[in-house]
């Protein structure tokens, strides 16, 4: 079925309230577009200052497991989704007992433990790099085992570089493996890699697929710091990991919006990870493409047809963390970086999120710098970074 016949009685229309488990900056953005659509929209989220929280319809403070929130979002709402992978799988079976859940529990459950994730890949034929599932200290290898040097993830709740460490061996990988508090883990081989990409993509309910330009994504402490879109890369790896992001998709039957990380090793891809929801590299969107991965949710979530995913400008997109806030010496008065060296510059768009608390390794906000020329956007992007004093 094509986009543009979608039965009308599977389209929900504003003002209808749509509900939002979780109220952290990439809720924050889904709000913001929701509404500017005509929606009205519920966050549950335990933070009282949650993001997301202050700026929704409603905002039911309560844990992710909480029935009795879980059971008042559902009645209220039309239609409900997710912010981050780490709401329980159980939550949205609930809910979906009784409304429509997008994107599904069971594809959720699968992105947010990293052995269903590393097995699922694996089965579904598609390329990742060599890993063993670490159940007991007896499942890690031997020091002659060519998965060393490695990287040892615990299989539940890492994300941004957390629960994770790097080693050499197995005496490192046992003593890693003690700090994790023995807790099933996956351990992955460390290859030399020429780059990273991700790619963004939306699914809707008939399998309609609308995807983002690759992005060129370098890394600070595990956590994402610069994005170039399109990436530098050749057409055919870009191609190619457009083709592989469609692929987990469609191996998982996902609806929503989903973020898929990619190595690229001696020319060739392997699937990192996946993200049920959108993507810190996919933020470029918002000033970007004609429609913004967070328009697309929407869209995906109420039956409407996707929106076009065409980039406009050439862009560059920096991550912001707590760590370039300077400590203040007057209590209650938090003090805050050289914004003047990124607000002088007229092609550069700043979105800060709202978060009370300046912390190291805490996402605060990012900027993009958008140009016709990619390479004058990387140039300007990496001039304010510096200024603004962010550590490479």
């Amino acid at each position: 079925m094509s986009n543009n016949t979608l039965e009308h009685h599977s389209v929900i229309l504003p003002p209808a309230m749509l509900g939002m488990l979780g109220g952290g900056q990439l809720g924050r953005f889904f709000v913001i577009a929701a509404q500017e659509m005509g929606y009205r929209v519920t966050v549950l989220d335990p933070d009282a200052s949650s993001p997301a929280g202050k700026i929704a319809d409603v905002h039911i403070c309560a844990a992710f497991d909480d029935k009795d929130a879980l059971a008042t979002l559902a009645k209220s709402c039309q239609v409900i989704s997710t912010e981050f992978e780490n709401v329980p799988a159980d939550s949205l079976s609930f809910l979906a007992e009784t409304t429509s859940v997008r994107p599904g529990a069971q594809s959720v459950a699968i992105a947010q433990h990293r052995v269903s994730e590393k097995n699922f890949l694996k089965e579904a034929g598609l390329p990742v790099a060599p890993y063993a599932v670490i159940d007991a200290a007896a499942d890690l290898p031997d020091d002659d085992s060519d998965i060393y040097p490695a990287i040892l993830k615990v299989a539940r709740f890492g994300y941004d570089g957390k629960g994770q460490a790097r080693v050499k061996n197995q005496q490192e990988a046992q003593l890693a493996y003690a700090q994790f508090d023995h807790e099933e883990c996956v351990l992955e081989k460390m290859l030399k890699l020429d780059y990273e990409v991700s790619v963004v993509l939306a699914r809707d309910v008939h399998g309609n697929v609308a995807t983002f330009p690759t992005a060129e994504n370098s890394h600070l402490n595990g956590i994402l710091d610069v994005s170039i879109v399109p990436a530098r890369g050749s057409d055919a790896i870009n191609h190619q990991a457009q083709k592989l992001a469609i692929m987990v998709a469609e191996k998982l039957d996902y609806t929503g919006v989903i973020g898929v990380e990619f190595f690229v090793c001696n020319g060739e891809l392997l699937v990192n990870e996946m993200a049920p929801r959108p993507h810190n590299s996919g933020h470029y969107t918002i000033d970007a493409c004609v429609t913004n991965q967070f328009e697309q949710q929407v869209r995906v979530m109420v039956g409407l047809p996707l929106g076009s995913s065409r980039q406009h400008s050439p862009a560059v997109m920096v991550n912001l963390l707590g760590d370039i806030w300077p400590t203040s010496s007057e209590q209650n008065l938090r003090a805050e970086p050289a914004w003047q060296y990124a607000l002088n510059n007229p092609l550069l768009k700043m979105h800060l999120y709202g978060k009370r608390e300046a912390r190291p390794g805490r996402k605060m906000g990012h900027y993009t710098v958008i140009n016709a020329s990619r390479d004058e956007a990387i140039k300007q992007a990496m001039q304010v970074r510096a200024e603004l004093n962010i550590s490479n």
